[in-house]
């Protein structure tokens, strides 16, 4: 998952200059960044984004203490130090030369002198986004061999790098003029510096691999001249969550390429969303690397009870988040002032597994998830139906919400496609393609805004019954919301499969006719025809094919039924039998059993 924090001028990048640059750790005053990097035993920071050329500076190139303090911590240049030094001799006056060196506009602590409470307005020069894989990545990683441990490292890697990729080149927008009323796609991309960590907060050490990736706010205009401004800050903060299915979707993509493991859905909380894990690592692992959730989650029963208790209902999605990151704050422990290397963490760490579940369970790990995923791929067939994903996605953030944006169906999208690929690859822009086909067909403008809500009328057909179906599912407040809304998807997902089914029964070809008893008195209203020629399925691999392959074999087991039959009556001509006009009575009345029904001019005592 991806957290978020901002970084200001002054006590807030100073906590992650002393802190979050050395591990999490303390960093004693005086001794340089990269002696206490190695002394907490992480790596060293390292640039990444695609705006690095603006600068200077290339993918993959270490921080160093003067980069970070410049760039993350004053709005300049991070050579700031080299262009001053020129400036000055070729003869310009101080302040000139160090205007020169500052990206956009200069930091500044304005009071407001109409109010007698001195105010100050403190820009933000960047944002810290966490990057954590699921729970079982972090233990795969503590516990198995240190070829697998690099190869999770590479495939957090490669999903840290692909969604700044996708926030740079889609989400981030410069701003400019009164109020940043003008805004455009940024030129060159972001610019990040990235910090790893290799264990949590908690009082005892355990495994938690996470990336701090600081994003600076400091961004080139799309104006052709090269200058510089700041990114807007609510639109980073508004994709926050899409950006973290994003990255959940290529780190479990790499990793099923990589290891060949599959991914299943776990209930962490009863009626919440389930989070995707690695199939076939134990549990219990899951508790002994969580103690640090387990706090937050005592904490949050209290702060959930008082809520409850205060408005007479359960809190929902917004103000769970609010109490949940307020019950992270209340537990949150003092940083601890010995650091360990990563070999003596990951020794601690397996001794600690070993003696609370035994070698077996943690020497196996390996095996057991390559025998879950041969298991996992043999049950689930990963093929996206855009139809039925874009109904599913709109069913639940309509009930989660009400009202939305674009940017909210996108995350359930992307949460879609995890649950249903577990680990395969998806084709680029699937996700894309599943909101406009929900947001096209089955979605309607509420408001000024750009906020939309659910088409009922889409949705569902004009009958009284089937309207009646959404009604308790969305009112039903003593049920989770996401509860709720997996009911309302299911019930839509039925209704779509009874449509199909309707029109494919009704579009085949027969020698006789055959009666299907409706569900209710009226006939489902079918969906809207899309740009696809009005398809109902449009899948992204082979369904189409399976839907004329089942076809195919439903015409010929109609006509091998057919052929047996003629076959039948031949034979029945060669013995002589001719078919009677009323059934032989028996000598004595006997029950027949339901749904069994004897064929005319045949002995009754034989099985028909």
């Amino acid at each position: 998952m991806i957290s978020k924090s901002e970084v200001r001028p002054g006590d807030g990048w100073r906590y992650y200059f002393r802190g979050v640059m050395v591990g999490d750790g303390h960093r004693p005053a005086g001794t340089p960044l990269r002696a206490a990097q190695d002394e907490a035993g992480v790596p060293p920071g390292i640039w990444r984004g695609q705006g690095l050329a603006a600068v200077g500076l290339t993918a993959g190139d270490v921080v160093t203490e003067r980069q970070a303090e410049l760039l993350l911590g004053e709005g300049r240049h991070p050579d700031a130090d080299r262009i001053e030094r020129e400036r000055l001799q070729t003869g310009d006056d101080p302040a000139k030369a160090r205007r020169a060196t500052v990206l956009g506009r200069a930091i500044e602590h304005n009071r407001s002198p109409e109010t007698e409470k001195a105010k100050e307005r403190t820009p933000w020069l960047g944002m810290d986004l966490t990057f954590r894989p699921p729970p079982t990545a972090h233990i795969a990683w503590a516990l198995m061999d240190d070829q697998r441990r690099l190869v999770l490292e590479s495939c957090q890697d490669t999903a840290v790098d692909k969604t700044l990729k996708w926030l740079g080149e889609s989400v981030a927008q410069i701003r400019w003029g009164s109020g940043g009323k003008h805004r455009a796609p940024v030129q060159d991309g972001l610019i990040v510096a990235v910090f790893r960590h290799y264990e949590s907060r908690a009082a005892e050490s355990k495994p938690l691999l996470h990336d701090h990736a600081v994003v600076s706010i400091r961004a080139r205009r799309p104006d052709g001249s090269g200058t510089w401004g700041n990114a807007s800050a609510d639109s980073l903060l508004a994709n926050i969550v899409a950006a973290d299915m994003l990255y959940l979707l290529f780190f479990m993509e790499e990793v099923s390429a990589r290891l060949g493991w599959a991914w299943e859905p776990r209930e962490v909380t009863p009626g919440r969303r389930p989070v995707m894990e690695i199939a076939g690592v134990d549990q219990r692992l899951i508790g002994w690397q969580s103690t640090r959730r387990q706090q937050i989650e005592d904490a949050l029963s209290v702060l959930t009870a008082t809520y409850e208790g205060k408005h007479g209902h359960a809190p929902g999605e917004r103000a769970g988040y609010a109490l949940a990151c307020k019950a992270a704050d209340r537990t949150r422990p003092p940083k601890r002032k010995e650091l360990r290397s990563l070999s003596k963490l990951r020794e601690g760490w397996r001794e600690s597994a070993v003696a609370a579940f035994g070698a077996d369970v943690v020497s196996r790990l390996a095996e057991r998830a390559r025998a879950a995923a041969a298991a996992v791929w043999a049950r689930v067939r990963p093929v996206i139906d855009i139809v039925m994903a874009a109904v599913d996605v709109v069913a639940v953030v309509y009930v989660m919400r009400g009202a939305f944006k674009r940017h909210h169906l996108l995350a359930e999208a992307r949460r879609y496609l995890s649950y249903v690929l577990r680990g395969r690859p998806h084709r680029p822009g699937l996700d894309e393609r599943i909101v406009q086909a929900a947001v096209d067909d089955y979605t309607r403008p509420v408001g000024r805004g750009l906020k939309m809500t659910a088409d009922l009328r889409a949705l569902y057909p004009r009958d009284t019954d089937d309207q009646a179906v959404l009604r308790p599912l969305t009112r039903k407040r003593s049920a989770p919301p996401y509860e709720r809304a997996r009911l309302a998807a299911g019930a839509l997902a039925a209704r779509v499969n009874a449509a199909r089914r309707a029109e494919r029964l009704g579009s085949r070809t027969r020698s006789r006719t055959v009666a299907v008893p409706a569900t209710s008195g009226s006939h489902p209203r079918p969906f809207r025809a899309g740009p696809n020629g009005g398809r109902l399925l449009e899948a992204e691999t082979g369904v189409d094919t399976v839907e004329r392959t089942r076809q195919t074999m439903e015409a010929a087991a109609a006509q091998l039924a057919d052929t047996i039959q003629d076959s039948k009556r031949a034979r029945e001509v060669a013995h002589g039998l001719r078919p009677q006009s009323a059934p032989v009575p028996t000598p004595a009345p006997h029950t027949q059993q339901p749904g069994i029904q004897h064929a005319p001019g045949r002995p009754t005592g034989g099985v028909a």
